[in-house]
């Protein structure tokens, strides 16, 4: 998939707010995200500390004014944004256009 190629994963309204979809593209997986300001946002859906498949299952929020998600496995807190670490751990989310 090339950086300038678009593809639809569901409709705007099929995205629930502060509630997190995984999707499946080429053999990837993502989280997508729908906050409670309408904005969009995707990342990937691999855990970065566990390796595990579940930050589509995250707890949304803010932290300082930024969106962000909680990973359900060992709670670190991820910038949506720019896929930072907020809560402090040496880990990063990768993050992509919508």
């Amino acid at each position: 998939m090339s950086a300038n190629q678009w593809i639809e994963v569901c409709l705007f309204d099929d995205l629930e707010v502060n509630w997190g979809e995984a999707a499946l593209i080429d053999g990837h997986q993502y989280a997508i995200f729908r906050t409670h300001d309408d904005q969009v946002f995707a990342v990937d859906h691999q855990d970065p500390r566990s390796g595990s498949l579940v930050i589509a299952r995250g707890i949304t929020g803010e932290k300082a004014g930024e969106r962000t998600v909680t990973s359900p496995l060992y709670k670190e807190v991820y910038s949506l944004e720019t896929g930072e670490c907020v809560s402090g751990a040496d880990f990063s989310l990768p993050v992509y256009p919508v």
